[in-house]
């Protein structure tokens, strides 16, 4: 009997392992692709016809989402041991969504900008620690690193993806250039956030 039970759970465990390491994969490329969008705004929040912030107004604004990133991970992985892996990165990745849509809303202020920022920190600290214990859940001790590996590489997927969009969006609307793509009510910073934004709730 407790050989069969044992059997069946690790039948269950691993039924659609692969399926969920795919999802894994996307959030954390999501994860990465929205927390380097912030990167390639910086000229235009320091440029005196953009935002008009100092150098020490963006490492501010930078540093806060570590603080609150590195603070967070310690409550979102009780939380997450508490509430499950399913609904745990649902939630953070809903929430670190969210705040990057609030980031193209709240103006050049650099209080809004902080704010939108913190609660991004506070929901990617979400994505590791449940997509580690996921593995756990889903994977036999002979599979964990290679379906870390496969999760983890969306850190560098993401990074890569933003470095491929964010200038495109950033030219396609652009107030300031008469052969912009598009030139409607949202400035090209505030597409960025937009759409890679939109692309989180996708998951």
């Amino acid at each position: 009997m407790n050989e069969s039970n044992s059997n069946n759970a690790v039948g269950s465990m691993t039924k659609y392992r692969w399926v969920i390491a795919g999802l894994l994969l996307f959030a954390t490329t999501v994860n990465y692709m929205d927390r380097n969008v912030i990167g390639y705004l910086k000229d235009y929040f320091c440029d005196p016809n953009g935002f008009g912030w100092t150098s020490t107004d963006f490492s501010i604004l930078t540093s806060v989402f570590t603080a609150f990133y590195a603070t967070f991970t310690l409550f979102t992985g009780f939380i997450i041991d508490k509430v499950g892996t399913k609904l745990g990165l649902a939630a953070s990745l809903i929430t670190w969504s969210i705040a990057g849509l609030l980031s193209a809303f709240v103006g050049k202020g650099l209080g809004g900008q902080l704010f939108a920022r913190a609660i991004f920190g506070a929901g990617e600290s979400g994505n590791f620690p449940a997509s580690i214990k996921t593995v756990a859940e889903w994977f036999p001790k002979k599979e964990r690193a290679l379906a870390t590996g496969i999760f983890n590489s969306g850190s560098n997927i993401g990074a890569m993806i933003c470095a491929l969009i964010i200038p495109v969006i950033l030219t396609a609307w652009n107030p300031n250039d008469g052969n912009a793509l598009f030139c409607g009510i949202f400035h090209g910073w505030q597409m960025a956030f937009i759409i890679t934004s939109i692309i989180g709730f996708v998951w």
